[in-house]
């Protein structure tokens, strides 16, 4: 069997924290900013922990 490629997309969204849990951006902060308040463009650009049910697909297609 050959050997698994690294999936380029997953490669540019998510990051590895301590090992076992990644890290991801929020969504909705690309475009259309002028009317979303402040508030509510702060809250978006932090970032998320990524779900313990997502978090085995993810580590599939990073192949870590």
């Amino acid at each position: 069997m050959p050997k698994l490629k690294t999936r380029k997309a997953a490669k540019k969204r998510y990051k590895t924290i301590g090992g076992k849990r990644f890290i991801r951006r929020k969504a909705f902060k690309g475009h259309l900013l002028e009317k979303k308040s402040p508030k509510q463009k702060k809250n978006l650009a932090k970032p998320v922990i990524v779900s313990k049910q997502d978090t085995k697909a993810i580590r599939i297609m990073l192949v870590c």
